[in-house]
Order: structure tokens, then sequence, then C-alpha cells
């Protein structure tokens, strides 16, 4: 590895670190309700099945990267509060997959438009271009973390 390669590396490294640490801190310093409404496991596993359709635990936790007995965890506690609901599997009468409720849906959304709008205000002065290359960037670092993540 080259010098340029290694600060480069040493870069990403600092700005991973710090995107995640200034998003918690944003997130929790947002006065605004509709960042709250969701904690940021159950806001991932409604936005999982709003896209894919109806789960099982097993599909969801691989589909997460977690271990099934947290997602178990998190995704009672979101049938606790109204936001999911378990239906026999169509493709194996012994287990369940999880959907999204109205409920779940509707504070789904709310966090995702607070989020939207929050991001539009701070990319204001940036271009569409670089708007868009962001976008990408993430989509691609994001595909990396899953690769590298998943059991091999």
């Amino acid at each position: 590895m080259s010098d340029d390669d290694e600060i480069t590396l040493g870069r990403i490294e600092t700005e991973v670190a710090l995107l995640m640490r200034f998003g918690e801190a944003t997130r929790r310093a947002t006065g605004t309700a509709e960042h709250r409404v969701l904690d940021r496991a159950a806001y991932v596993i409604l936005r999982h099945l709003d896209t894919a359709g109806p789960q099982n635990v097993s599909a969801l936790a691989a589909r997460l990267n977690l271990d099934g007995s947290t997602v178990t965890r998190q995704v009672s506690a979101l049938q606790r509060d109204g936001l999911i609901v378990r239906a026999p599997d169509p493709t194996d009468g012994r287990g369940t997959v999880i959907s999204p409720t109205p409920a779940g849906l509707q504070r789904m959304a709310a966090v995702q438009n607070a989020r939207t709008r929050l991001y539009g205000d701070m990319l204001a002065d940036w271009s569409a271009e670089d708007r868009t290359t962001l976008a990408t960037l993430l989509g691609r670092l994001n595909q990396a973390l899953v690769s590298r993540s998943r059991p091999r």
C-alpha cells in the first residue's frame, strides 16, 4: 500500500467515525418529535419490511446482519407497541412472518420525512450532482460493509 493510499484510508476511517458520531448527536439534538417516534432499530426494521414485504425473523436478521435473538427481541417490542403484526408464514405453516401495521408505517414515514427535511436543509448548498454522488458513494460503502460482515 502506498503512502497516499494509507493517508486516504486514514481520512476515510476518521470521516466515517465522525459521521457516525455526528449523525447520532444530530438525531438526539433535533428538537422535532418526528425524529424520536422510533428508535434506530425499529426504524430500520420497519423500513426494510416496507420495502421487502413480510419477512420471517431469520430473513430479517440475515438482511440486517443481526443475530436472530436480537431481532426477535426488537420484533417483540414492535409488536407490543402495535407497530408490527405476525401472521402464519404462507410458505411454512410452522413459522410466522412479520408485517408493519398502519401505525408502524405512519411512524416510519414521519421519521423518514423528518430525516429527509433535515438532510435537505444540511445539503441545501450542495449541487444536485454532489448530492447524487454522495448517495451513490454511501450506497457503495453500505454494500461493502454488508459484504464484509457476512459470514464467509
